[in-house]
């Protein structure tokens, strides 16, 4: 496998920010449960371990622990807050609550750092760092030096640098933290002795050999959404298997303005077996009634698995089905400590008695962006690399509540405003996701000379870099009138139009 790191995550909210981190220094890394077995954290055979943060405290009983073992492995680790005082706790140091607000810190904090160590090597002595603990490590354990501090943390980060053991109170992965990318890279490289091989290219043809040899001579199945992560997916796996491959196109109903017609468009002249299903009417049909949206994702998670099951037996002997499943689908849909935050209909809503041999999913364990730079890698062209995400769910998770067809029809003439004058006003590219949402209140207005109660729209526009933390954009009052004065007017059905401007965290990108 070469080179790669072990994320042991504790449940907190930047275990995925930490793993891309570490992949943009070109060093493969995964993230499992903190309490991964010894025997299985031995199999992966880490260069080093990164233990995340989480939201507990390390003395509480049933708090989440790792393997004592770990520590003789004579691996390199980094604890990060949670992780830090993990750490200190079991190699003999003392964690305590934190009294009134002397140790206990939030947010942006001045710190300075002892550049002598390799963690801190070749940085400014000075910065402000991101933190976030209530508790704090109040003795350092035995063989451990203060490798930095704050105004009320005299040990906000420490070390072992005989043991390779290193501990800090801050978020080196946020982009609140000055240098803290150079922070880990110092880890992974002084430290962990990374060289930094791992690419896309390596990826590929990894996954192109490996491909080639699970599937052999059987036939695969690939729901095909014209999505970015299942036309990666359909690229990839048509450069492993070629004709072996069959893309089929589930039209749920669920699906954008003009969007079934647009997919079909934009892979039809592709050396590819297209299929296209048209099932709106089945999907709608389970879907009525329902509101609770974790519902919704199995339904529809299950009813896409029928469809193809049906499909196979139509087409007749195929033995795999293949999803663009990705990393944070996994992680979200509740990977080691960390909460179920929401199930990803190709993670959990597969029924138990699935009709196909295997389910491949080679794009698992990437994460969005390193999903893109595999598209251009495999030659696909930026339109399709760079699309905006849509949830598989489709509308059914942007129709709050219970779905009809009715409130499909409005939000869909409510998005295509959004959108048109979103490219009209050339801002397309001010934000990474850019939507409309029908919420399930009605208001009361006036329409003419008439009382009217109607729907709500939600407009949301978000920049992020990753799609784990986003913040919403600014975008001009000008623009938000049109859309506004144009959906009220064009749309029947809806009366108020909302912007929202809350960012990830608290809130999600999608609405259910």
């Amino acid at each position: 496998m070469g080179q790669r790191v072990l994320i042991l995550d504790f449940g907190g909210q930047y275990n995925q920010l930490i793993a891309r981190r570490v992949r943009e220094c070109g060093v493969y890394c995964e993230v499992h449960p903190g309490d991964l077995a010894l025997e299985a954290i031995r199999d992966f055979d880490p260069l080093g371990i990164i233990f995340t943060g989480g939201p507990g405290s390390v003395y509480e009983p049933g708090a989440p622990d790792v393997d004592p073992g770990v520590f003789s492995l004579g691996t390199p680790i980094l604890g990060i807050c949670y992780g830090c005082q993990l750490l200190a706790r079991h190699l003999g140091g003392t964690v305590l609550p934190a009294q009134g607000d002397s140790a206990r810190e939030y947010g942006k904090t001045e710190t300075f750092f002892n550049t002598r160590s390799a963690l801190f090597h070749g940085l400014p002595e000075r910065g402000i760092v991101w933190m976030s603990h209530g508790d704090y490590i109040s003795r350092l354990p035995e063989g451990f030096c203060a490798m930095a501090r704050s105004a009320a943390c005299p040990s906000a980060a420490m070390g072992d640098e005989k043991r390779r053991f290193y501990g800090v109170q801050f978020h080196p992965e946020v982009s609140h933290t000055e240098n803290g990318r150079d922070m880990l890279r110092n880890f992974l490289f002084s430290v962990c002795g990374a060289n930094g091989d791992w690419s896309m290219a390596g990826f590929r043809e990894k996954a192109v050999r490996e491909l080639r040899e699970k599937i052999g001579g059987g036939r695969v199945l690939l729901a095909l959404s014209g999505g970015v992560d299942s036309a990666v997916c359909a690229a990839l796996l048509s450069e492993a298997v070629g004709r072996q491959l069959i893309c089929v196109f589930v039209d749920h109903g669920l699906l954008r303005k003009d969007e079934g017609d647009q997919v079909e468009a934009a892979f039809a002249h592709r050396d590819l077996r297209f299929v296209r299903i048209c099932a709106a009417d089945r999907f709608l049909s389970r879907l009525a009634g329902i509101s609770e949206p974790e519902q919704k994702r199995k339904i529809i998670g299950e009813e896409f698995i029928h469809v193809f099951e049906e499909v196979g037996r139509e087409i007749g002997s195929v033995d795999f089905l293949a999803q663009g499943t990705i990393y944070p689908d996994v992680i979200e849909s509740g990977s080691g400590s960390a909460a179920v935050i929401k199930s990803h209909h190709n993670v959990g809503g597969l029924p138990e008695n699935v009709r196909f041999r295997e389910i491949i999913e080679p794009l698992r364990m990437l994460f969005k962006d390193e999903v893109r730079q595999l598209g251009r890698e495999l030659g696909l062209p930026e339109a399709l690399v760079d699309r905006q995400p849509f949830p598989g769910p489709g509308l059914a998770i942007r129709v709050i509540g219970d779905v009809t067809e009715d409130k499909l029809r409005l939000l869909r003439e409510a998005d295509a405003i959004f959108r048109q004058e979103m490219d009209a006003a050339g801002l397309s590219a001010a934000a990474n996701q850019y939507f409309a949402a029908l919420t399930n209140m009605r208001t009361v207005g006036v329409m003419g000379d008439g009382r009217s109660y109607d729907y709500a729209v939600a407009l949301r526009a978000v920049a992020t870099e990753d799609f784990m933390t986003a913040d919403w954009v600014r975008l001009p009052y000008e623009l938000l009138d049109r859309v506004s004065n144009r959906v009220v007017n064009e749309v029947t059905g809806v009366n108020r139009v909302f912007y929202d401007i809350t960012a990830k965290p608290p809130s999600t990108v999608e609405y259910e």
